[in-house]
């Protein structure tokens, strides 16, 4: 499960990467929150812990940006702020959870877990872009009300890239996360089920959706 942990008190940054790598999470750490945005817009994350008072964006605004481009995403925002009108910010902003600093860093973990069980226990079942629509109970995909027929590994490549439309996905994320393998520079398999894809959802419709970014991976968005 990948981190993204946006925290500008390095040494408190330290102490939570150390323990959520014991835990077994692969975390990454921003001091700041237009670093953090950026890697947000590179890497699928599984949650995001995000500081209220960082350098550059504060973390409400970053929140903002998030939830603007992933509805899905857990987003658990730590501060010192701890009135009731500092957590509406967050919350209203998009966060799903306030923790308080200091803090116990079992809660952390306790909530961290709640976070990502919620999110998985409760996934969209209608993912829609443009006239495209995936439905996830019958794993069917349709675009402009025209059935397109997947493979199974076509369809949880398409699932995929809906569920992080508008991000540049990478074919290192693609292999990780589809395939569930490390991944292999000296392959061209990841490119070869791309362009399946481009043609069976995009060819004869518009607008186009399967976009190529070079040197960075794949995104799916409108035009």
């Amino acid at each position: 499960m990948k981190i993204l942990l946006v925290e500008d008190e390095e040494r408190l940054a330290s102490f939570i990467r150390k323990g959520l790598v014991a835990e077994g999470y692969d975390v990454e750490v921003a001091y700041d929150g237009q670093i953090g945005l950026l890697l947000f817009h590179k890497t699928v994350y599984d949650i995001i812990i995000l500081d209220v008072n960082l350098p550059h964006m504060n973390g409400i605004d970053v929140c903002r940006w998030i939830r603007s481009e992933n509805e899905t995403v857990p987003v658990l925002m730590l501060t010192a702020l701890d009135s009731l009108a500092d957590k509406s910010d967050g919350f209203n902003a998009g966060a799903d959870d306030y923790l308080a600093k200091p803090f116990d860093f079992q809660e952390l973990l306790l909530r961290i877990r709640a976070l990502t069980r919620r999110n998985s226990a409760k996934p969209k079942q209608i993912l829609r872009l443009a006239d495209l629509e995936l439905n996830r109970d019958t794993q069917t995909v349709t675009r402009a009300g025209k059935r397109i027929d997947l493979t199974t590994r076509e369809y949880a490549l398409m699932e995929y890239l809906m569920l992080n439309k508008g991000k540049t996905i990478s074919r290192v994320d693609i292999s990780e996360r589809v395939w569930n393998l490390n991944f292999d520079s000296n392959t061209n398999v990841i490119d070869v089920y791309i362009s399946y894809l481009r043609k069976k959802i995009d060819k004869g419709f518009s607008p186009k959706l399967l976009h190529t970014i070079v040197g960075m991976g794949y995104v799916l968005r409108e035009g």
